[in-house]
């Protein structure tokens, strides 16, 4: 099919323009990144921001599979001689991949079914007979007894066609399309306990015996369903009324009158019960599923986002402690640019003598180093580890802050982490990631696989290639939205800029020891392996702190140093006066620089650039401080304490309030007004305040709420 055809369905379905759907796929194709096509070229675009890119993208590419899929059936059609000129038009007008296999499916090689052994026997001109109602069923089926052929008896012959009858049924595209519709518009999700499976279910209990509507079912609920039957707690069906059905199917497969309907009514109804039903139930699963990962990897996506563009405290010189009780909290230094200056155990929350021996280290330590923050891990022994640190009245100046450590054991048992500490036992590295997540979050993240962060749910049931996807975006788009600093960023943080990846950025680093800092963004091209291309997508992202050129540590892109230098010159001064002076920015008329290839949107965003240049875009830090709660026992109904989000579901948001059990904000209480979405009123790492509804100990739960908190 003509790449035309998949763009007019793409712009349909995405509701953009076709020649902003072209665009976006010749300049994918040319081998643009999302994060370089939505910054860099807006005018091609017409301004599509990357979550409308990435939309297009993966149109284009399931709308290319779903040609691969037609020609693939097409050339099975040619194989074996089926091919019929209606049947290929059939075939080239189907727009989805069910509309596709429901043509595909009366000639799809198939195992032996009830209806190919009755064929084999001899029994279709007796289906088909039936059919017609032209016959006396019983007295046509006498015809076809035959005792070699396994056909004993006319029971046996009416039995046969009706099997052959079932599967045209269950076959037929007009059913199909037609119990399809119904499934989708009026099937119920019935959900209900395996025997002898109550207590080792108990998780599972909401759904003992549920039903609702697939139509409107939440992903959420979809998804903790399908994790309980393949657990084999829950046993699961997904039908619309049977009757219903049944009447549909008469409406829509021609049932004669007389003693032929009646064969052809029982027929109708085993296809409905045996094949078709069950199909259509596989089928509208497997739609729920993808619309419940949907949901899932987005709110997982969104999480992530928050939590990879939260704010940094910046270049620091940080003590880090990974709390541990029984074995001690393991403390490291780092200097301003996250290297190790020392690491030691010391036991804070130990016994006395222990404890006052802590209280001396650390109290050197910050003096000796010139500490400006502690960094306590808010894992087993963080919140007791943070009260002792606070009592060891330090200078005002240092704030003592609980980082998020989710994922860090990840990072130190990793072959990155052995890569930059071969000599480090792995239960220090884990303190030095707390210590530079909170220097800063993005650049220590994108060392930890997402599904190690620990801010989505359902990240194993839900389809791991969409979810890798999906995630692997958002750190591309968080670290390009930010920008890097070629002369300081790791291997890791360089592979997820636009147009790079782990062996030109293993490269740049090597070409960075090798050489000493990169002093243009020119110098790029000296690089191993990279080329015009990766340089044209890469050096917008790349930031060149006080280089040769004043432009090289901004986002303005190579390609257009010439039109600032234009401007400079026709304002009568310098690149640097452009950065300088704000008056002389005001007096530049950017309708004079609009030509083909450069618009208005590209232009405004370069005078952004001059006026804050590489600036970044991530909030300032805000320290933060739990209530003097450090317990489930220590909340009570009422009381109104300040917390953080630790995650954003569908049904509401969890807070950390400081007691090592997450609490739950529903929905419902979110606002003293109606949300649909979550997303609307909170974020991952969000501050907020939030009041005590219950405290569930046995269970473990905690209800909170943030009305009339706001």
């Amino acid at each position: 099919m003509p790449e035309s055809d998949i763009f007019k369905r793409v712009s349909k379905a995405a509701a953009i323009p076709e020649t902003q759907v072209r665009s976006v796929a010749e300049l994918l194709d040319e081998g643009g990144t999302v994060p370089f096509i939505a910054r860099y070229r807006k005018e091609r675009t017409g301004g599509l921001d990357e979550v409308a890119i990435q939309n297009v993208r993966d149109a284009l590419e399931a709308g290319r599979e779903l040609d691969k899929r037609r020609e693939s059936i097409l050339g099975s059609l040619r194989e074996r001689d089926l091919l019929s000129a209606d049947l290929e038009q059939a075939v080239l007008r189907t727009a989805t991949l069910a509309e596709l296999e429901d043509v595909y499916l009366p000639y799809r090689p198939k195992k032996r079914t009830r209806a190919t052994m009755a064929r084999e026997r001899g029994l279709e001109p007796l289906a088909l007979a039936i059919l017609a109602a032209k016959v006396d069923p019983l007295a046509e089926a006498a015809g076809f007894v035959n005792a070699e052929l396994d056909v004993p008896d006319v029971q046996a012959a009416l039995a046969g066609a009706r099997d052959i009858i079932a599967e045209q049924v269950s076959e037929d595209r007009r059913c199909r399309e037609g119990m399809r519709r119904l499934f989708a518009a009026k099937g119920v999700i019935a959900s209900s306990v395996r025997k002898g499976k109550d207590e080792a279910g108990e998780k599972y209990r909401d759904y003992f015996d549920w039903r609702e509507t697939a139509r409107t079912a939440a992903g959420h609920r979809i998804l903790a369903m399908l994790r309980g039957e393949r657990e084999k707690i829950l046993s699961l069906s997904l039908r619309p009324d049977q009757d219903e059905a049944l009447a549909g199917l008469g409406r829509l497969f021609p049932i004669p009158t007389g003693p032929c309907g009646a064969i052809v009514q029982e027929a109708v109804a085993d296809g409905y019960s045996r094949l078709l039903a069950p199909s259509l139930e596989t089928e509208l699963w497997g739609e729920l599923k993808v619309k419940a990962d949907a949901e899932a990897i987005g709110v997982f996506a969104a999480n992530l986002r928050e939590l990879l563009l939260a704010p940094p405290l910046g270049p620091r010189r940080i003590l880090a402690l990974d709390p541990g009780l029984r074995t001690g909290a393991k403390l490291v230094c780092l200097d301003e640019q996250g290297n190790l200056l020392h690491w030691q155990t010391i036991f804070p929350v130990g016994g006395k003598g222990q404890a006052e021996e802590a209280g001396r280290v650390i109290t050197s330590l910050v003096k000796t180093h010139s500490v400006q923050a502690v960094a306590v891990g808010n894992g087993t022994g963080g919140r007791e580890t943070e009260t002792f640190v606070r009592g060891l009245n330090l200078p005002a100046q240092v704030d003592i802050i609980l980082v998020n450590e989710s994922g860090a054991s990840v990072y130190s048992a990793s072959e990155i982490a052995r890569r930059e500490f071969p000599d480090l036992d792995l239960t220090y590295r884990g303190a030095v990631s707390i210590g530079r997540r909170l220097m800063d979050p993005l650049a220590e993240l994108v060392k930890i696989d997402p599904k190690s962060i620990g801010v989505g749910q359902y990240q194993h049931d839900v389809d791991q290639t969409a979810l890798k996807k999906s995630l692997d975006d958002v750190v591309v788009s968080c670290v390009n939205q930010v920008g890097v600093d070629v002369n300081t960023a790791s291997p890791e943080l360089l592979a997820h800029v636009s147009g790079l990846g782990p062996v030109l950025a293993a490269n740049m680093v090597e070409h960075r020891r090798e050489n000493g800092p990169f002093v243009d963004r020119k110098g790029l091209l000296k690089v191993k392996r990279l080329g015009p291309k990766a340089f044209e997508q890469c050096a917008g992202f790349l930031r060149i702190r006080d280089g040769k050129n004043p432009l090289d540590g901004s986002a303005i892109h190579p390609e257009r140093y010439a039109l600032v230098g234009r401007m400079a010159k026709d304002a009568g001064c310098g690149v640097a006066d452009l950065l300088r002076d704000v008056s002389v920015r005001k007096g530049i008329e950017l309708g004079r620089y609009v030509d083909a290839e450069v618009g208005l949107p590209t232009l405004r965003d370069i005078m952004a650039e001059l006026e804050k240049p590489g600036r970044d875009p991530r909030p300032a830090f805000q320290v933060f401080r739990f209530a003097d709660v450090h317990d489930m026992a220590d909340l009570h109904p009422g009381m109104t304490v300040p917390g953080i989000v630790t995650n954003v579901t569908r049904f509401g948001a969890f807070v950390d309030v400081g007691v090592h059990q997450d609490g739950l904000v529903h929905i419902s209480n979110l606002a003293d007004r109606y949300v649909s979405d979550p997303g609307e009123v909170v974020r991952a790492g969000q501050q907020v305040q939030v009041t005590v509804l219950e405290v569930d100990a046995k269970r473990r739960r905690i209800g909170l709420s943030m009305r009339g908190t706001a």
